[in-house]
């Protein structure tokens, strides 16, 4: 069994639906094998990062970066697991109000400084709130745990 760590930060309705898609989509019917646990950044260890086999990241864009809690959670996790989780695979979803680039590139870096590979692009929800976000945030969830089932990730 290979687990999914989704890391999000969802302090609206909107990002809670955006992050319970994600883990939809991780469910989907046709993978096996696949196990998806949400997590929000303050409750997430180092361990919980290295025991997982892959890594979803979630965060609203707040003030043109990611949110206190992601950040948070980067510093928390970043020493402990430099070493021990390079290579590990990883996707981003942003809930962004403007356009979200700040945000990426911000994640990005600190991705890069772990060495952990971002699999998929970034899947951006930017602007008002619109559906389709979460069938976006669904289909990241169906792509990845299906990549990482079938060992391309």
């Amino acid at each position: 069994m290979k687990n999914i760590l989704l890391i999000a930060h969802a302090p609206s309705e909107n990002t809670r639906t955006m992050a319970q898609a994600v883990v939809r989509g991780c469910q989907h019917p046709g993978i096996s094998g696949i196990q998806c646990q949400w997590l929000s950044p303050f409750d997430t260890d180092a361990e919980a990062v290295k025991q997982c086999h892959g890594i979803i990241l979630g965060t609203t864009e707040n003030l043109g970066y990611m949110s206190g809690a992601l950040k948070d959670f980067f510093d928390r996790i970043y020493y402990p697991c430099l070493e021990a989780c390079q290579g590990k695979p990883a996707a981003l979803y942003i809930r962004a109000g403007h356009d979200g680039t700040g945000t990426q590139r911000a994640v990005d870096t600190i991705c890069t400084g772990l060495k952990w590979n971002f699999v998929l692009p970034t899947t951006l929800c930017r602007g008002p709130w619109q559906s389709d976000f979460s069938s976006q945030c669904e289909t990241l969830g169906t792509t990845f745990a299906a990549g990482l089932e079938a060992g391309i990730f």
